[in-house]
């Protein structure tokens, strides 16, 4: 093996001739726009997660700023007096940026360090009487604890999104992550569960948000509403109501190509989440050693990677195990952005005051994940466990 040589992937592509034969309808009918592709995605999308509405956009972090927008926006869930969100600290930066940029404030939990969500817990003692709403994170295919999230935002008469970006097909019971708040996002992104090049989704069961998220996705205008609707209803001036503009939008609309490679994307998703999850089972029978905290299933987890927290003598060495992992060809990241409010960009975002966030910190200094896949991943975790093992065993 050469030095540059990548044995161990962080992600594959899950296309085959399919997604190709797609592209290629979507090409002769010189549509390239958001089309009748991309509604029928969104169709098929809503069906498979057990939704009334989705509305897909040009990325996940899109669509996290559609549903964030769709609540400022709401009449029923828009901002009063209560302006904090609570979010947990580790999480992908464009989770929080649309949280502020829609005028609200950050007030970070710390998060659990088996399961790597933030606590129903640490969220309940977060609430207080300038809560607007919860944005909780499944983080790396593991859902959070939503039921008891779920309830603790009805209890307070405030909102729930999820992020779940990171999570496409994971449950709890018979429920899939994503849907048990007033909107959830998804990713399509090409190291995620299903890819369409660059796509995201939001799912709800509100007709006025999804109708919102419409609106906002192209410009705040009219064009794609009912005669009647939730948000400015029409005139019936056909022309005037093609270029009426009622919301301050943006355009994030996703390619047609997106839609078509998206259909057949999700075809796939169950076995590829039953490969992941088989992956997963491997995993955690090889990779059980002293001093490596591995993430801990809530619920069934579609098993976006595998996280690795260094503790006891093998603390504040990660970067040491990153530089043997990336010798023996083993591809590795930190734990999505680590603690989030180690970042500079921290003084550009509005925030309540900051508590301490150990496990957070941990994390931060002492996390990595590896990749998991729709391929059988035998072969790259035994590999995992001799360079661990080499690793954690040396003198």
């Amino acid at each position: 093996m050469t030095s540059n040589e990548i044995v161990y992937k962080l992600a594959s592509s899950s296309w085959d001739q399919a997604e190709f034969d797609a592209m290629q309808k979507v090409i002769k009918s010189g549509n390239f726009t958001m089309g009748q592709e991309v509604r029928e995605f969104e169709r098929q999308f809503a069906s498979f997660f057990g939704s009334k509405f989705a509305v897909m956009s040009n990325s996940g972090s899109s669509a996290n700023l559609l549903a964030m927008a769709a609540i400022r926006y709401s009449k029923k869930f828009g901002r009063d007096d209560r302006d904090e969100v609570i979010v947990p600290a580790v999480s992908w930066s464009t989770t929080y940026y649309p949280i502020t940029q829609l005028g609200y404030k950050l007030r970070f939990v710390d998060v659990d360090l088996n399961s790597l969500n933030a606590a129903a817990n640490a969220i309940k003692a977060a609430i207080n009487n300038r809560t607007a709403g919860i944005f909780a994170v499944n983080l790396l295919g593991n859902p959070s604890d939503l039921e008891a999230i779920s309830k603790l935002a009805n209890e307070a008469g405030i909102f729930l999104l999820e992020d779940n970006c990171e999570s496409m097909g994971a449950k709890i019971g018979t429920k899939f992550s994503g849907t048990f708040g007033q909107i959830g996002t998804f990713s399509s992104f090409f190291s995620h569960h299903i890819s369409t090049m660059e796509g995201g989704l939001s799912v709800t069961d509100d007709e006025e948000l999804a109708q919102l998220m419409i609106s906002l996705r192209a410009h705040g205008w009219t064009r794609e509403l009912p005669e009647m609707n939730h948000v400015h209803d029409k005139t019936g001036e056909k022309f005037d109501d093609l270029f009426r503009f009622v919301l301050p939008g943006y355009n994030l609309r996703p390619l047609e190509l997106s839609g078509a490679i998206g259909i057949e994307q999700l075809r796939k998703l169950p076995a590829i989440n039953v490969q992941r999850r088989t992956n997963a089972e491997f995993f955690r029978s090889r990779i059980d050693l002293e001093n490596v905290l591995t993430q801990q299933e809530f619920g069934e987890s579609s098993w976006f990677g595998f996280s690795l927290i260094l503790e006891g003598e093998l603390s504040g060495r990660r970067s040491e195990l990153v530089s043997h992992l990336t010798s023996k060809g083993i591809e590795s990241r930190p734990i999505v952005a680590g603690n989030f409010t180690k970042n500079p960009v921290m003084k550009h975002l509005e925030h309540a005051a900051l508590e301490p966030l150990p496990n957070a910190d941990k994390i931060h200094e002492d996390g990595l994940f590896v990749g998991n896949s729709q391929e059988d991943l035998t072969g790259e975790i035994l590999l995992l466990e001799s360079a661990l093992r080499e690793f954690t065993e040396a003198p």
